[in-house]
C-alpha cells in the first residue's frame, strides 16, 4: 500500500473517530470551562459564611479540663486498648490524654511510628526511613501544619504518623504522587495545586472549547474530490 493510500485511510479513521468522541470532548471542555469560572470556595458557599471568633472548648469539673489552655476541639479514639483523647488547641497545637487517668502521653518516637506503620499498614515492616517534620515544614506531599514522622517504605510509599496524635494521618504512594503531578497539570498550578479558577487555566479552557466546537462544526463540511492529475 503506497503512502497516500495510508495516509487517506487514516483521514477516514480520523473522521470516523470525530464523529464518536466529538461531542464527548465538547461535552468534557464546556463542562471544565463552566467549573473554572468560580473558586470552588465560592461554589461552596464559604463567601456566605460569617466568621465567629474560636471560644476555647470548656470542661469544667472533667478530668481534662486544664487551666490556661484554649481548647478548641477534642476527639476520642481507641489507641493500644485504651481510651485517648487527642486535644487540638485555638493555636493548631495537639496532645494526647489518657481518657480515664486524664495523664498526658508522651509524644510518638521513631521507634513507635516505626511499629505503628507495621501494624497498620499492608508491607509497613519494609521501612527505608524514618524522619520528623515540624508543623512548619511538612513535605510537599502531606501539606498540613502537623508534626509528622515520616515513615518511607520500600516500595515509595510515605505513611505519616502524627507525632502528637499518635494517628496515621496520611498515606501518600508512588502514584499518588504522579496523580498529584497530572493534577497540577489539569488545573495549571504546580505551585499548591489546589487553585482550579484562575485567568490561565480559563482562557485556555475558553480556546480549547472553541477549537473543538469549529472541529465539529467542520465534519459537516462536504470536501470535493481534488481532480487527479493527468498522466503524461
Amino acid at each position: 500500500m503506497s503512502t497516500a493510500a495510508i495516509m487517506r485511510t487514516l483521514a477516514r479513521w480520523h473522521i470516523w473517530l470525530g464523529w464518536l468522541v466529538g461531542v464527548p470532548i465538547v461535552m468534557w471542555l464546556a463542562s471544565g470551562l463552566f467549573m473554572t469560572l468560580r473558586p470552588i470556595e465560592e461554589v461552596r458557599g464559604n463567601h456566605l459564611r460569617i466568621e465567629v471568633p474560636a471560644d476555647p472548648l470548656v470542661l469544667t469539673g472533667s478530668a481534662l479540663a486544664a487551666p490556661g489552655t484554649d481548647l478548641k476541639e477534642l476527639r476520642v479514639v481507641m489507641q493500644q486498648g485504651r481510651a485517648v483523647a487527642i486535644l487540638t488547641m485555638l493555636d493548631g497545637a495537639t496532645s494526647r490524654i489518657d481518657l480515664v487517668s486524664g495523664e498526658a502521653i508522651p509524644p510518638l518516637d521513631a521507634n513507635a511510628a516505626r511499629a505503628l506503620v507495621a501494624s497498620r499498614i499492608v508491607g509497613g515492616d519494609a521501612v527505608k526511613a524514618v524522619r520528623l517534620f515540624p508543623a512548619a515544614q511538612t513535605p510537599f506531599d502531606f501539606r498540613r501544619e502537623l508534626a509528622v514522622w515520616q515513615v518511607a517504605l520500600a516500595d515509595g510509599t510515605h505513611v505519616y504518623v502524627g507525632r502528637d496524635t499518635g494517628e496515621i494521618e496520611a498515606v501518600r504512594t508512588r502514584w499518588w504522587r504522579w496523580f498529584d503531578l497530572a493534577w497540577g497539570l489539569h488545573i495549571m498550578d504546580l505551585s499548591d495545586r489546589e487553585t482550579t479558577s484562575h485567568p490561565v487555566l480559563i482562557a485556555f479552557a475558553a480556546l480549547s472549547l472553541g477549537g473543538a466546537v469549529i472541529g465539529c462544526v467542520l465534519m459537516f463540511r462536504r470536501r470535493k474530490a481534488r481532480p487527479q492529475a493527468a498522466q503524461s
